[in-house]
């Protein structure tokens, strides 16, 4: 039987309970985006990694930055700055912008000029030096 009045029914409870209670960790803030997602963080010891979390701008949206994303997963030491973020973005919209450029023009291509379809069966080559047919040859002149 446990001593001290514990069982394991009752740290259950209490783990229970306690995880239903709002947590009162404050971290330090490492930065804020353009979406008005706020990043978090925590020093760690030595022997411990720093605590990283972050807090979206609304409780549906949870869109963060690539940047911002490869800080939280430990990628990278430092925290991006707004201007690498900004610019990260602006290149990614040129690229889009790019993309639908080419996309269209290779739609508009092939409008013009659809593909020829070979209607033989099969669809294979006819070579002069090989038989079409087993047995007949065709005389090569």
């Amino acid at each position: 039987m446990a001593q001290g009045g514990r069982s394991i029914l009752a740290t259950i409870f209490k783990n229970f309970v306690n995880s239903l209670k709002p947590r009162s960790i404050k971290g330090e803030v490492a930065g804020k985006d353009h979406l008005g997602n706020t990043y978090y963080y925590i020093s760690g010891t030595t022997n411990q990694r720093k605590q990283r979390w972050f807090t979206p701008k609304t409780d549906f949206e949870q869109e963060i930055p690539a940047e911002w994303e490869s800080w939280l997963r430990y990628r990278r030491r430092e925290p991006p700055t707004e201007e690498e973020v900004l610019a990260n973005d602006a290149l990614a919209k040129i690229k889009k912008v790019n993309a639908a450029k080419l996309d269209s023009e290779r739609k508009a291509h092939v409008i013009d000029n659809p593909p020829q379809q070979n209607v033989t069966p099969g669809n294979f080559p006819v070579y002069k030096e090989y038989e079409s047919v087993p047995g007949d040859r065709n005389k090569i002149d």
